[in-house]
């Protein structure tokens, strides 16, 4: 028999030295007591929390909770489970990582890619599983956590208080999920899923411009107003792009261009050999050719017709083949133009607007702001103004958008901009075509815009010279490719002076200065850029 005290006393001291729960001895209650070699100290079954660890009040585990939103795994950390923590956290900055790897190697044209529809649908389903990834990241962080230690009251107010995180976080997915189909569908409702056009080839992926240097795009502006039957088309522009460089030159036609000719592959050829409607002296305007075509399927061959109409007469006039085109109803253009913000444009006198005498309001002269109504009026006032200033006025404010719309506004209000875009009336770009035209897009914005329209009195709307408008929109697209130091020793010193180089000119080249004013009618001899023209 032992004596008491010894090993096996419940008291656990290895001899009678050893009192009851005396520091260091072995055989006590619990093992090894406290201070003794190993010991694990009170409250630390299984050596779950480190030792330096408070114990988490309902305000600590909410926020560490939150914080791993953030930092996937600070909570498992916090929590003691080392290896789960930084595998979440190892993670985590592997995929930031190779984002920003992504964007500095591609930059926003990495993000072109997501104009396709199948990877539309791929970030539709990434988005989704990252959703329910962080929802189950919040809920195994704040289980980790150990809330049960809590008394009743902080288990409900931080289990309500963790559910809202879960929705906040998974919110941003949800977002970009919705976006992307909100995209997809508009897409589909604007831009037919293949070309519908004979007059377009197959869209290759390998090269989905056919071997082209250049592309032809026709944009209309339509006015197609409730009390008005068919389409009027207001505004007809040609930009005329660079497929290399994106250097795009726009040529802006007057809406009272007359007798339009057709080329020879057209239906419209036949019936006008002489000119569009070449009988009537003040008749066959330019903007009555859509509306003639869609009323006059026989002639046509089929409903519908008035765009290759329409491009025909215009790539006819300006010796260009028009690859596509897209029609605008006017207050679509407006609501994009408030999507992105307004637009800034210099106006160089006052333009009254509402109506027919301007009595909506003004807008005054100076570098202004404009809303997606100012901007609408800007371009289409007739209040002491002309066709010609008309013209001089669309151009600034196609360009000012072209020049404004920077991936960051498209992005910011990527909504507005969409139901925006669900009020274009039409075009015959194929959907396979949106991601190389996208591509397009972004170098177009970093590239030399000029511009070129035929008005008087250089040109004559109502007697146009045919071979002179060809011989000027030649010159325009030559002279688009020249480095700017090159171009411009061939503008003249004043809008009026014939220019060094053209088909007119023999005079001495003299400095390039900017036209007095977009919005008045003055000789232009050679395509100038947007900043001389508008300020932009």
């Amino acid at each position: 028999m032992n004596a008491p005290g010894g090993d096996d006393h419940p008291s656990g001291g290895r001899g009678g030295n050893a009192g009851p729960g005396a520091p260091g001895g072995k055989g006590g209650p619990g093992g090894k007591g406290p201070g003794g070699k190993g010991s694990r100290g009170p409250g630390r079954p299984g050596g779950a929390a480190p030792r330096f660890a408070r114990p988490l009040n309902a305000g600590s585990i909410l926020g560490w909770t939150a914080l791993s939103a953030i930092v996937p795994g600070v909570a498992h950390l916090r929590a003691g489970h080392r290896r789960t923590g930084l595998a979440l956290i190892g993670v985590y900055a592997v995929l930031l990582l190779a984002a920003l790897a992504y964007y500095l190697v591609n930059g926003l044209e990495g993000f072109t890619g997501l104009a396709d529809t199948d990877a539309m649908l791929t970030v539709v389903v990434v988005a989704s599983l990252g959703a329910l990834s962080w929802f189950a990241l919040m809920v195994t962080s704040y289980v980790a956590l150990r809330p049960n230690r809590l008394n009743q009251q902080g288990q409900i107010l931080s289990g309500i208080l963790v559910g809202v995180l879960c929705v906040a976080v998974m919110a941003p997915f949800a977002l970009t999920a919705s976006s992307v189909l909100e995209f997809k569908n508009t897409v589909h409702a604007i831009f037919p899923s293949a070309p519908d056009d004979p007059g377009i080839a197959p869209i290759k992926t390998a090269d989905p411009w056919n071997g082209a240097n250049r592309v032809n795009f026709l944009l209309i502006g339509g006015d197609a107003a409730g009390n008005r039957t068919g389409v009027r088309t207001d505004s007809m522009t040609v930009a005329s792009i660079d497929i290399r460089t994106g250097n795009t030159v726009l040529f802006s036609l007057p809406r009272n261009l007359q007798h339009v000719r057709f080329p020879p592959t057209s239906p419209l050829h036949k019936q006008f050999p002489h000119g569009f409607m070449a009988e009537l002296p003040n008749g066959g305007l330019l903007n009555e050719v859509w509306q003639y075509a869609n009323d006059n399927p026989q002639l046509m061959g089929g409903r519908n017709k008035g765009p290759r109409a329409l491009m025909d007469a215009i790539g006819h006039t300006l010796n260009l083949k028009i690859d596509y085109y897209m029609l605008m109803n006017m207050f679509g253009f407006a609501d994009l133009v408030d999507a992105i913000g307004g637009l800034k444009i210099r106006v160089e006198q006052d333009v009254k607007w509402g109506g027919h005498f301007g009595t909506a309001g003004t807008i005054k002269a100076g570098y202004r702001r404009l809303t997606g109504e100012q901007a609408l009026w800007y371009g289409r006032s007739r209040v002491n103004s002309d066709d010609f200033s008309r013209m001089g006025r669309q151009r600034c404010v196609i360009g000012a958008f072209a020049k404004q719309a920077t991936p960051a506004k498209i992005l910011t209000n990527f909504s507005k901009i969409m139901a925006g875009a669900k009020r274009l009336a039409q075009t015959n770009i194929p959907e396979p075509l949106l991601k190389p035209l996208v591509d397009l897009a972004l170098k177009v914005k970093n590239a030399k815009i000029t511009s070129m329209q035929f008005v008087p009195p250089d040109f004559w709307p109502g007697s146009a010279d045919w071979v002179k408008i060809r011989r000027f929109a030649a010159k325009a697209l030559s002279d688009s490719v020249k480095p700017r130091s090159a171009q411009a020793a061939n503008v003249s010193a004043s809008p009026g002076t014939p220019t060094a180089g053209s088909p007119t000119s023999s005079s001495p080249v003299t400095a390039a200065r900017p036209t007095q004013t977009p919005t008045r009618n003055g000789s232009q001899k050679t395509a100038k850029t947007l900043e001389e023209l508008c300020g932009l």
